[in-house]
């Protein structure tokens, strides 16, 4: 399975837990991952703290995060959390 096909089951699994994003949102996901040059890790990691903390999708904090875990070198939920609390944004 590639990584556009590991990020849409990602996101169809949102869509069944109750987050619809529109087609553009979706679009502006898979847009920000390669802008960022960020792994399919990232960008789940990513998009669920954005759900998570700003209750919508708010895309410049998602690219902000995924800036951020790209520097930091993010790989997991726990990685991101940490950092998250050191930077005081949770």
């Amino acid at each position: 399975m590639n990584n556009n096909e590991i990020l849409a089951y990602f996101l169809e699994n949102l869509w069944t837990k109750g987050f619809k994003l529109t087609d553009e949102e979706v679009h502006f996901i898979y847009f920000g991952m390669k802008y960022t040059n960020t792994t399919v890790i990232q960008v789940k990691i990513a998009l669920s703290l954005t759900l998570q903390l700003q209750f919508n999708f708010d895309r410049s904090f998602y690219i902000s995060l995924l800036e951020l875990f790209k520097t930091n070198h993010i790989q997991s939920m726990k990685e991101a959390r940490l950092l998250l609390q050191k930077k005081h944004l949770i």
